[in-house]
């Protein structure tokens, strides 16, 4: 062969059919010098897929993808198909990258939840701050925590003021402002100031600790989908290989072409192997959890997810979820200065801490810049109210009725739906000031969301009729019971689970746990819910915001969506190719799309369930 000649057709790219190897290279089996080549090549991509198959024989679990690409493209190699049989490899493992790819992308938003985990924490000993472990700070020890530094422990604020960062917890970018009482949670940020807080949980109790744990667990709770996928890959990959089998055998024994009928077989393995399903469901629900977590969003199990979506009951606790869970002066009933009435009142409750009189205090506070008047004598009246009398006998009465009626003062009744307190001064009716439980902003947002989607609503609270009437309306909410103790409340739940529903409980104290854990899944708020309730939840709300709820619905119905996408394709594409893979249509690069191609397109559709905002 002239060297020129050799050259016009390497710039043609068709070497293979213009070279005699068996001439060029003094060879009888000319085969053997491009089997080393692609077999080298094979070696350094899949030598990996040949040990995992190898050791998972060993324990028993053949039939797997590894086994699938191993005995498909080892196959190819025996009937001559170098080529082919590193091709399918190939492409294989860039599936494989293009999964670690998604994954780590999905990973980054949840592992940034696990940089949370405070270091070290500045403990008060012996007159001087030392650095320890934050597992070996107790109860009620002092802490310093710097500018800077991440807050180790949940305590509160006894010394500075400063703002903190929480969006690592919340999905909140903009930064709190805190002062002293004020309570400050372990995993935020402390950004500006100099604070000495007092311990009030111990490290494995405290909030960090807790989302950590929450975080760590989630996957371990798996969809009906994913569970799904694992019982048909179990069952589905033995069959396939079994028809491979049976398609390479009885075909060539009765037309004696073996070549032809392994070849389709081998195809046959390649197409049917279920790594697109397998891979994108479990990486979709993964996704979808790493997009819920960067909204302040932390959902236990993809199982919550999945059901999530299908979500169409929200039963919900009226304070602390609905409600502020702290009490407003939201009116004051006079046909006297209105001020005049506030004053008065703030008078006989400075010294009280109960949360009606710090409602009247803080009112107070917000329109007047004047101390208020301490040269009042005040008494208290248990189960009535308060007397406050000064220097020249002027009395002040603030209270209920029957405090009124004990003191002959004639007065109008009042038929309001919160608190109500009468003032009465020198025996003379003045008025009265009413108090509530300020229903949240996102509530009413959160509502009209369920009320739109013809989602129903349900309300349980241990509060009067009256007052969740007033809420229930409000609201518009569909149904409410009131007056419940926690044991009715479960009474309650029982009453509305049934089996074409799924019912959500929202709740945020103690005595929501029971029903958390009894609903089919229960949301806590994460900041100011208690312990037993964040613990007995199946998604907790780091922002306390009720439009989380409908954020992570939104969530879940787009991954569920991505998820039937990936089902649906799949298992099409396969399907048809896998037919025409048998009738001898189709070759082995038709055959690696349907797999590593439609395994590809799944994945990237999985990854966008990360995306979701």
């Amino acid at each position: 062969i002239k060297p020129d000649a050799i050259i016009s057709d390497c710039m043609k790219l068709d070497i293979d059919n213009i070279i005699n190897l068996e001439s060029f290279i003094n060879i009888k089996h000319s085969f053997i010098f491009p089997l080393s080549i692609y077999l080298i090549i094979y070696i350094i991509i899949g030598h990996d897929i040949l040990i995992k198959s190898f050791k998972n024989i060993l324990k028993g679990n053949v039939f797997d993808e590894n086994f699938l690409m191993s005995i498909a493209t080892i196959g190819a190699f025996a009937i001559l198909e170098f080529a082919e049989g590193v091709a399918v490899i190939l492409l294989y493992q860039i599936g494989e990258f293009f999964q670690s790819y998604a994954v780590g992308s999905s990973r980054k938003s949840i592992a940034a939840l696990m940089d949370i985990r405070p270091e070290s924490a500045n403990l008060y000993q012996n007159g001087k701050f030392i650095e320890v472990d934050p597992e070996d700070v107790k109860v009620n020890d002092i802490i310093l925590i710097k500018p800077g530094e991440r807050v180790p422990l949940d305590g509160i604020i006894i010394k500075g003021s400063t703002s903190v960062d929480t969006k690592s917890l919340t999905g909140e970018s903009k930064p709190i402002d805190l002062n002293i009482n004020d309570n400050i949670i372990s995993g935020s940020i402390n950004l500006n100031g100099l604070i000495e807080v007092k311990v009030i949980k111990q490290f494995y109790d405290s909030t960090v600790s807790k989302i950590l744990d929450l975080v760590e667990n989630a996957q371990t709770k798996k969809s009906k989908s994913e569970n799904f996928i694992t019982k048909f890959a179990k069952y589905y990959t033995p069959i396939v290989v079994i028809l491979a089998l049976i398609l390479a055998i009885i075909p060539s024994v009765i037309t004696g072409n073996w070549s032809i009928w392994i070849y389709r077989a081998l195809n046959f393995l390649v197409v049917s192997c279920p790594c697109a399903i397998v891979i994108s469901v479990p990486l979709s629900f993964f996704c979808g959890l790493g997009a819920a977590s960067k909204n302040g969003i932390l959902v236990k199990g993809s199982n919550y997810l999945e059901q999530m979506a299908d979500s169409n009951v929200f039963v919900l606790d009226k304070t602390g979820t609905l409600t502020k869970g702290n009490f407003k002066v939201s009116n004051i009933i006079t046909k006297y200065d209105q001020n005049e009435i506030l004053e008065l009142a703030a008078i006989c409750e400075k010294n009280s801490n109960h949360p009606i009189a710090l409602s009247i205090i803080d009112e107070y506070n917000s329109k007047f810049s004047n101390s208020i008047d301490k040269s009042y004598n005040i008494t208290d009246l248990p189960g009535l109210g308060i007397m406050a009398i000064d220097s020249n006998n002027n009395t002040i009465l603030i209270g209920n009725e029957k405090l009124l009626e004990n003191n002959n003062i004639l007065f109008e009744r009042l038929n309001y739906c919160g608190t109500i307190v009468y003032i009465a001064k020198n025996n003379a009716y003045l008025g009265a000031i009413l108090i509530e439980d300020e229903i949240k902003k996102e509530a009413f947002e959160f509502i009209n969301y369920l009320n739109k989607e013809k989602i129903k609503s349900v309300m349980l609270t241990g509060d009067n009729n009256n007052v969740a009437k007033h809420v229930a309306n409000s609201l518009k909410i569909s149904e409410y019971k009131s007056s419940l103790l926690p044991l009715n409340k479960v009474e309650e739940i029982e009453k509305i689970l049934n089996k074409k529903d799924v019912v959500c409980y929202i709740g945020d104290g103690i005595n929501d746990a029971p029903v958390l854990t009894r609903c089919d899944i229960g949301i806590s708020m994460g900041q100011l819910g208690s312990d037993a309730a964040i613990e007995a939840s199946d998604i907790v709300l780091m922002n306390d915001n009720l439009n989380d709820v409908i954020t992570c619905r939104k969530i879940a119905k787009k991954t569920l969506y991505i998820v039937k996408q990936n089902i649906i394709f799949a298992l099409t594409i396969k399907i048809l190719v896998l037919i025409l893979s048998a009738l001898g249509v189709t070759n082995m690069w038709i055959a690696v799309f349907a797999d590593v191609g439609v395994a590809i397109i799944a994945i990237l559709n999985a990854m966008r369930a990360s995306k979701i905002k």
